[in-house]
């Protein structure tokens, strides 16, 4: 796959000073890129990527709004926007929850801007970028059930106490589409001998997965 050299990105974080270092890096290191987001709402940012492509997203993982980390980057995973995660919180359970829900690359804050640019990079040519002291967490053991993006986004959702309604406005689908995913997630779960029919057996699961704590 040929890298993009000038690809349109998406910046999320709360913490305005760092968000402009990040954006002025990757548009020096990628001439020609464009930002069609920079911002800390994660709303703002799903709304941009509807109505503009996008090639990556970076993106803070402590927003200050107490969304799950999975919800996160299955927000944009589902739509199949790579995911380059930057926190401070550069800790195991953390990394597997975002590598769960999709993510190809974690960058921690005390990084240099310079190995963001390397990650953004290594992930638009379709690679994985993560820390050596955390490749642990990367290799854990897992289940052989494999869930496509939107099933898990609907997991982590309803498994974090979201009622399918929330659920829906949520993935902007309707509520009997959450339940098809929901009802997917069940049945791959239960062919591989592990109980997923109850709400609480569902949040059993997602934590199993790391997709939540």
């Amino acid at each position: 796959m040929a890298v993009v050299e000038s690809p349109a990105l998406v910046v999320l974080d709360d913490h305005e000073l760092v968000r402009d270092g990040m954006e002025r890096q990757l548009t020096t290191d990628f001439p020609g890129a464009q930002v069609v987001y920079s911002g800390d709402s994660l709303l703002d940012a799903l709304t941009a990527t509807a109505k503009s492509h996008c090639d990556c997203a970076v993106v803070d993982l402590d927003l200050g709004d107490q969304t799950p980390v999975a919800e996160t980057v299955s927000a944009f995973t589902a739509r199949g926007i790579p995911v380059v995660v930057v926190s401070a919180m550069a800790r195991p359970d953390v990394l597997q929850a975002a590598m769960a829900a999709g993510a190809q690359a974690f960058i921690a804050k005390r990084s240099s801007l310079r190995n963001l640019s390397m990650a953004v990079r290594t992930v638009l040519d379709g690679g994985t970028w993560f820390p050596p002291d955390l490749a642990g967490a990367v290799l854990r053991t897992s289940t052989s059930v494999e869930l496509s993006a939107q099933e898990k986004r609907a997991l982590v959702l309803y498994a974090s106490g979201l009622t399918l309604e929330m659920v829906a406005r949520r993935m902007e689908i309707t509520p009997n589409t959450v339940k098809h995913y929901l009802d997917r997630v069940r049945d791959k779960y239960t062919a591989a001998g592990i109980a997923a029919r109850t709400k609480m057996q569902l949040h059993q699961v997602a934590r199993l997965e790391g997709l939540l704590p």
